[in-house]
């Protein structure tokens, strides 16, 4: 499949660089600044989900395109969450993978990381795991996800529709005081045993997470 992709990939004028193993794929996009990187998830090794999430975490910011056998929305997630950009299920057209590719080099670069950190808070969603410095938090999924909500936007006041409509489902009504109990908890449990005070009560507007601090 790398064969005829690579081939498919020069008739139309383009360069194209391949390796079977993602600890190679690491070095040679050290070496090279790549437009777009094609990664199979099945990889002997290290697997196309590690192999992006090294990418990330070495500061390689080309755009990556995921290609799997695997349909199921776990796996999906599993890939976008390691830093991929866009997802192509085999089998799939080689007319398709073109266009999704130039797609991804027109967007270009951008910095996507893997790993969230507002201050001295880091958040890791693949692996569902919250730091403040050093220590690890426990958190339930509601206030995991209604923490990511707030590190993805540091400084931005969000309302509390903002919240449940991000956190929650639309099965709840916007005028509950669920959103005021969750950033309780999150306070009990982010900042209260730290001495710190980084969810912000912004008065009849909502809350937000103080950058940096």
């Amino acid at each position: 499949m790398a064969s005829v992709i690579r081939r498919s990939l020069e008739k139309e004028g383009l360069a194209a660089d391949v390796t079977d193993r993602g600890e190679e794929c690491l070095w040679m996009a050290d070496a090279v600044d790549y437009d777009a990187i094609v990664l199979d998830v099945m990889l002997p090794g290290l697997s196309g989900f590690d192999t992006c999430r090294g990418l990330r975490e070495r500061g390689v910011w080309s755009p990556v395109l995921m290609l799997t056998a695997r349909e199921a929305i776990e796996d999906r997630v599993q890939g976008l969450d390691s830093g991929a950009d866009d997802y192509l299920v085999k089998p799939f057209a080689l007319a398709e993978l073109h266009a999704r590719l130039r797609s991804l080099a027109r967007r270009g670069a951008g910095e996507r990381p893997v790993v969230i950190d507002v201050g001295d808070l880091r958040l890791d969603p693949a692996r569902r795991r919250v730091y403040r410095g050093d220590v690890e938090i426990e958190l339930s999924s509601k206030e995991f996800a209604l923490l990511e909500t707030f590190m993805r936007r540091p400084g931005d006041v969000l309302s509390r529709f903002d919240l449940l409509e991000r956190a929650w489902d639309i099965g709840y009504d916007a005028r509950s005081n669920v959103i005021d109990v969750y950033v309780r908890r999150l306070r009990d449990k982010i900042d209260r045993p730290f001495g710190r005070d980084s969810i912000e009560t912004v008065r009849r507007a909502g809350y937000r997470l103080r950058d940096g601090r």
